[in-house]
């Protein structure tokens, strides 16, 4: 008896694999490497972008094949990493969607010159434009993911080029900075002990940003509340790296010192696109969490401006929903990216 269910667990097994390495239309598996450089580098490339001041390199990954389901990953900071994506791993090969990291120039796996220049929405917007075409999608396949300042950075590429673009998602960004630095002061502010949030304002006041005192209050009233729930030290290992890696001079001239709003003199302080989302008639999706760093009702309304705007809450979410509310992330997100290819198919 114990054999023949042994045996019957091989079988089982080996199905699941066989499903899991059918071939798509394309004639590719989902787990194959079409590309023998590709294959030897386990799907990594360097892609070459030319700018104003000199051409760079910037590091992708491809994970899996899917020739009308291609999701290119635009990280938050600016100057974080890829690796705020890490756990998509454990959802979008299931269903066999293919997703790219990628690191932006400036990020750790990136090339990281120091000039200030390259620091712009348009120098960007030029650069995802020419990842999109090193990695041959197009609007028959092309979702593009963008979180906290890699939704600034989506939202200013699909107003450029949407014609390139089959979906696109909008992951835990407001449409105004003004809006977020407003609700950060406002809502998220007063909600904490009143000697903390006079302490920070003090400490903002004053420019004392190298203060120890200032990230210690902020790791523990509002990243822990707001960015991810949880206490800092159970932070997942992927965010802990990612913050390691985080490239601070980028960070600090685009959005500032401080995910608690962003602060003067950063280049994204006035950034507001409110009134062109109506412009973007891609299919998009517009993730909020309860809990968020900014205003989940503000991105229920941007749902409602896009012409095919859909909205996902995730109710137990902060900023880095889909690490602390991962069931809905995932649902709403996946569901999201086969219902758009079964309506244009």
């Amino acid at each position: 008896m114990r054999k023949l269910l042994f045996i019957l667990v091989l079988i089982m097994m080996g199905t699941a694999c066989k499903q899991n390495l059918e071939p798509k239309k394309d004639g590719c598996a989902y787990l194959e490497f079409e590309n023998p450089a590709d294959r030897a580098t386990g799907g990594i490339r360097m892609i070459p972008i030319k700018t104003p001041v000199g051409e760079f390199n910037v590091w992708t990954k491809r994970v899996g094949n899917n020739p009308t389901k291609k999701v290119l990953l635009l990280h938050g900071g600016p100057g974080a990493t890829h690796e705020l994506y890490e756990c998509f791993d454990g959802y979008l090969p299931q269903e066999g969607i293919e997703y790219i990291y990628y690191d932006q120039l400036g990020s750790h796996y990136s090339d990281q010159p120091t000039d200030t220049s390259l620091w712009t929405n348009d120098r960007f917007v030029e650069e995802v434009e020419q990842v999109r075409i090193a990695l041959g999608l197009d609007n028959s396949n092309f979702y593009l993911l963008g979180q906290s300042w890699g939704g600034i950075l989506a939202i200013e590429y699909a107003l450029k080029y949407q014609e390139h673009l089959k979906g696109l998602i909008i992951s835990n960004m407001v449409s105004s900075i003004p809006v977020y630095n407003s609700y950060a002061k406002e809502v998220l502010g007063p909600q904490m002990p009143p000697a903390v949030f006079k302490e920070i304002l003090e400490i903002e006041e004053n420019a004392d940003f190298t203060n120890p005192r200032y990230m210690e209050l902020l790791m523990k009233h509002h990243y822990a509340e707001h960015i991810l729930r949880k206490p800092v030290e159970q932070w997942p290992e992927s965010i802990q790296r990612c913050f390691n890696n985080f490239n601070h001079d980028v960070y600090v001239y685009m959005q500032g010192h401080s995910e608690f709003g962003i602060t003067k003199g950063a280049t994204l302080f006035d950034w507001d696109r409110s009134g062109d989302l109506k412009k973007i008639k891609t299919p998009t999706l517009v993730i909020a969490a309860t809990h968020d760093s900014m205003d989940p009702k503000h991105k229920e309304w941007m749902a409602s401006e896009f012409p095919n705007g859909r909205f996902l809450l995730c109710e137990n979410g902060s900023h880095l929903a889909q690490y602390d509310d991962q069931k809905r992330y995932f649902d709403g997100l996946i569901n999201f990216i086969h219902q758009v290819d079964r309506k244009i198919e």
